[in-house]
């Protein structure tokens, strides 16, 4: 489980994040929405331990990312809003320095490489230099590098955006199957329908805050919307949608 309680940031004197708290539960998909500059990535960074909060906890499967960085990495797969990717190197010699990186060796490390190239249709790509790769094959790059060490936690950041058809095919399948055995999700997008489909709970931020939680049903009774969009325009700028006879009007 990840647990936020009572995280506060401010850059340049102005709130960025308010007393924001929130659980990711275990075997679920927790989908964060918020308008750009809602403070969305500012939170997962402080999650992943890449931004210190001035007040408040985090805690990472019971660790603390402030106080223990590199525990909390063992058991955190990332894929944030800039790729990181090395465009000289082949998928596999990416891959293989990653997982090194988390402690993998010797028959552990061959068979992690072995399996999520597999998992994630990797072989067409696997000895080819990054460079020059599409926005979909850099994703299934990415989300590879969050996932060799079998993390128990998952964040990403709007990890659809720019992506065709087929890579959110293969991004959607993976997010259901990592949740089915039981990894704790958290994602940022603003691709309502995307949101609606796979979360099994919803966080709405606005000005640094949660305004609104629930999955998307109860999200859609507590804002008496017909739609997560509509929901979420009501909860984060309190604009009741219009009703259906005013439209006709």
């Amino acid at each position: 489980m990840i647990r936020v309680e009572g995280i506060s940031k401010s850059f340049a004197g102005q709130p960025v994040l308010r007393d924001l708290s929130f659980d990711v539960p275990d075997g679920r998909i927790t989908a964060l929405l918020g308008a750009n500059g809602a403070g969305k990535t500012s939170c997962l960074r402080i999650v992943c331990g890449l931004l210190g909060a001035e007040r408040g906890q985090v805690l990472v499967g019971g660790l603390d990312p402030a106080l223990d960085p590199q525990g909390v990495r063992r058991q955190l797969g990332v894929v944030g809003d800039r790729e990181g990717l090395y465009e000289r190197l082949t998928v596999a010699e990416y891959l293989d320095i990653f997982a090194r990186m988390q402690g993998l060796s010797g028959s552990q490390l061959t068979q992690a490489l072995e399996s999520i190239c597999e998992e994630l249709e990797l072989h067409a790509l696997w000895q080819r230099r990054m460079g020059g790769f599409s926005q979909g094959e850099r994703m299934k790059v990415s989300l590879a590098r969050a996932l060799v060490h079998r993390p128990q936690h998952l964040i990403l950041d709007e990890p659809t955006r720019g992506l065709d058809v087929l890579a959110v095919r293969l991004l959607r399948r993976t997010l259901l199957r990592l949740r089915a055995a039981g990894t704790a999700i958290l994602f940022s997008s603003h691709v309502m329908p995307e949101v609606a489909e796979l979360s099994d709970r919803v966080l709405v931020m606005s000005q640094g805050r949660i305004v609104g939680r629930g999955t998307p049903e109860e999200l859609l009774q507590q804002t008496g919307c017909n739609s997560l969009e509509d929901s979420f325009v009501a909860l984060a700028y309190g604009e009741r949608p219009p009703q259906a006879e005013e439209v006709l009007v």
